[in-house]
């Protein structure tokens, strides 16, 4: 791409030749230097435009150009005619001037395409590249492999538990939506803020070195500790009480022996049950000293669920949650998660309706007194996934990292509260 001073090229070509994308000698079609190109033209180059229907309308150039001459590798010199303007379908022509004795080579003619862009346009353009080139340079961390996992820690008898504990299989998701009368979102309120402070707890806990099995334990010990019953252990044979996330890990990894690394990221993902209500939230966390890329996918992460939940209102249509989400994570070029979504949750742990965090047409609206989860997952990659045996650990297929955020929400008749804000 050849930069115009503010106008980039797309596209140009002789008008009999064959060649686009590089300047072309005008007998033997050799490139007279490759792209991008040196500075050519000044502001006021005498360049003349196709005009096509679908292109955008061109930025005005005024000033003479100096000199009027492109110098090519070979020594020739190629002079500008110097008074043409800017019309539409006009060609821009050259004079190649020999200056190593040969044979002036006749008059050719080029002409230019290219669309318009706007300063904010520009200015955006600019971040995205460099964005994409520091996404480009983040250093391929060693691949995520599972430690040993522990036994599954015990709950207290007088605690208690979720319907599902001891099911063998993965309960349905519940059809009802989870709206609550002023008792219930008392209950909902206390569920979530006992979960926001576990969240913060853990937290404090991530070092390089230390295991997520250690958080797990600490994050257990402080659960029960507060009369609740973590909601993940034994949901689904699901072993541990918290999900630990690291690195290219979309969501529900089960803590074991592995080590965290300076450099990693990690999302911890807490579930408590408190009287008979489940509060659920999620943060990613950085171990030690993280990439400027990595800090800049869990900055999005966490910005793209705030979009999602400043649409939510009494009712707001559900697919607005996803638009705000898809188009700020486009802003740097991250991928949205598909596979995973929110949630309704309250006495039930996953139940209607299903929060799709990318573009959709699903129909339905919210209702005040409601209660559900925004969780965005985003990717610097792919959004294909790999599962691990253990049939919950899941990656992205590429190894790209992944990022996550989580709130429980009660929807009110302005807005949204948020119930497990950190």
């Amino acid at each position: 791409m050849v930069r115009l001073f503010g106008v980039n090229i797309l596209k140009f070509s002789r008008l009999e030749g064959r060649a686009q994308g590089q300047w072309i000698t005008p007998n033997t079609e050799e490139p007279l230097f490759p792209l991008p190109m040196p500075s050519l033209f000044s502001p006021a180059a005498p360049v003349r435009l196709q005009s096509k229907a679908n292109l955008c309308n061109v930025h005005a150039l005024s000033a003479p150009l100096p000199h009027n001459k492109i110098f090519p590798k070979d020594g020739r010199v190629c002079t500008l005619s110097s008074k043409l303007s800017l019309f539409a379908g006009s060609p821009f022509t050259y004079f190649p001037i020999s200056t190593t004795g040969r044979k002036p080579c006749p008059q050719r003619k080029l002409v230019i395409v290219y669309k318009k862009v706007n300063g904010l346009q520009e200015a955006m353009r600019i971040k995205r590249e460099r964005e994409l080139q520091s996404a480009k340079k983040v250093r391929r961390r060693p691949p995520l492999r599972r430690g040993r996992v522990s036994p599954r820690l015990t709950v207290p008898d007088h605690i208690p538990k979720p319907p599902y504990i001891g099911l063998p299989a993965l309960p349905e998701l519940a059809s009802e939506y989870q709206i609550h009368d002023s008792e219930g979102i008392a209950r909902m309120r206390a569920a979530c803020e006992l979960a926001s402070r576990v969240l913060d707890y853990a937290g404090t806990l991530i070092r390089p070195s230390v295991t997520t099995d250690e958080i797990d334990k600490a994050v257990h010990q402080m659960i029960i500790e507060a009369g609740a019953y973590p909601s993940p252990l034994g949901y689904g044979r699901f072993p541990k009480s918290v999900c630990t996330s690291v690195n290219e890990c979309m969501c529900h990894g089960i803590p074991d022996s592995r080590q965290l690394q300076d450099g990693d990221i990690i999302n911890i993902d807490v579930t408590v049950y408190l009287n008979g209500y489940h509060g659920d939230t999620s943060k990613t966390f950085f171990c030690g000293n993280v990439s400027e890329p990595f800090k800049q996918l869990v900055k999005v992460t966490e910005e793209c669920m705030e979009r999602g939940i400043a649409v939510c209102k009494d009712g707001a249509s559900f697919k607005k949650i996803g638009k705000k989400i898809s188009e700020h994570a486009e802003k740097y070029g991250y991928s949205v998660v598909e596979r995973f979504v929110g949630h309704g949750v309250g006495t039930v742990f996953h139940s209607q309706p299903i929060i799709y965090h990318h573009r959709n047409e699903e129909t339905g609206c919210m209702i005040e007194g409601q209660t559900f989860t925004i969780e965005p997952i985003l990717s610097m990659g792919s959004i294909e996934y790999v599962t691990w045996p253990d049939n919950w650990t899941t990656l992205t297929a590429d190894g790209s990292p992944a990022a996550q955020f989580e709130h429980t929400i009660l929807i009110t008749r302005t807005g949204a509260e948020i119930l497990t804000k950190h």
